[in-house]
């Protein structure tokens, strides 16, 4: 089974940066596009990026871009998701995700981000 351990979540102020990570296990995680979803408290969950598997290559959804800045290390099995200017709107679970599908076998178990003053 995929296992993808996120963290780097907390209580931050609007205005605020916080740097998510994801440590990646039980396959090759260079050989896959990786991505970031959240899901805010009573919504669905949203795509937020997405990296290619050599990291050349980024997207992002319109909600984040300009503010977030997604990256791997393939040596460490870590993706990263840096957000800065952080905003109320941005309070959710976030989930790293193998690929660029969210499943339940594609997730790890979050990392919860609350942007409150």
């Amino acid at each position: 089974d995929v296992q993808l351990q996120a963290s780097g979540g907390g209580l931050v102020q609007p205005g605020g940066s916080l740097r998510l990570s994801c440590v990646a296990s039980r396959f090759i995680f260079g050989s896959y596009a990786m991505s970031w979803f959240r899901q805010a408290p009573g919504k669905g969950p949203e795509w937020v990026s997405t990296i290619d598997r050599s990291g050349g290559s980024t997207s992002y959804a319109d909600s984040v871009k300009g503010r977030s800045a997604i990256s791997r290390d393939n040596a460490k099995n870590t993706l990263y998701l840096q957000m800065n200017s952080l905003k109320p709107e941005d309070t959710a679970m976030y989930y790293c995700v193998k690929g660029i599908r969210l499943t339940s076998t594609s997730r790890g178990q979050g990392t919860k981000v609350t942007v409150s003053s």
